[in-house]
């Protein structure tokens, strides 16, 4: 799976799938980014939705998973999801979980905001969104890569994502959401030296 997985910046991803890609929150996309087949928006922060950068990869034909609030800005084959959704495209199955912060304001619980569990190529990817640490986590089953918010401030910090990397107890972790508007270059690294298991540090896409 990590070798189809491709970190953009921020928050932002692609998975090059044997038959589909997918964009995960696109934002800031640069050149000619790649069409997308599905397209994930987990909230409606600037950051998530950026409706610029979904139409630079959007055709008529790509899927868009996403909120109910973030659904009535977007044109296209937009399909609505909330924490337990299961949505299938083709061979891929998008799984909407729960994100929200515990002790912040920035995405309260009662939006219905969302996580992914992406299924593709026999793989189960986790991407947590802007989130805290919360009991759900611990609920998560066989994630072969959970991808966990690790800048602090609207987010986790990296003590916080190495508590959420071990309940969820991923083949590996890889922390995003730092070196952009809030976070230094180097949190991925320090999250890494803290957390007990696997992880891997993306570079972003050039």
């Amino acid at each position: 799976m990590i070798e189809k997985l491709f970190w953009l910046g921020h928050a932002s991803f692609k998975i090059k799938g044997n038959s589909k890609i997918i964009y995960i929150d696109p934002w800031k996309l640069k050149g000619s980014p790649e069409p997308a087949d599905i397209i994930l928006i987990g909230h409606s922060h600037f950051d998530h939705l950026s409706l610029p950068d979904v139409e630079k990869i959007q055709k008529p034909a790509t899927v868009i998973i996403t909120t109910a609030d973030c659904a009535s800005q977007i044109k296209g084959d937009v399909r609505i999801a909330k924490p337990g959704d299961c949505i299938k495209v083709d061979d891929i199955t998008i799984e909407a979980v729960p994100a929200y912060n515990t002790d912040k304001a920035f995405h309260p619980k009662a939006n219905n905001w969302i996580g992914f569990i992406v299924n593709v190529d026999g793989e189960r990817l986790y991407y947590a969104s802007d989130t805290d640490v919360i009991p759900e986590m611990g609920q998560l089953k066989n994630i072969d890569v959970a991808l966990i918010p690790a800048g602090g401030t609207y987010t986790m910090d990296i003590h916080q994502a190495a508590k959420a990397a071990e309940m969820i107890k991923p083949k590996i972790a890889v922390p995003y959401h730092y070196g952009d508007i809030v976070g230094a270059a180097d949190e991925g690294k320090k999250f890494a030296d803290i957390y007990s298991g696997k992880s891997h540090i993306l570079t972003p896409l050039a």
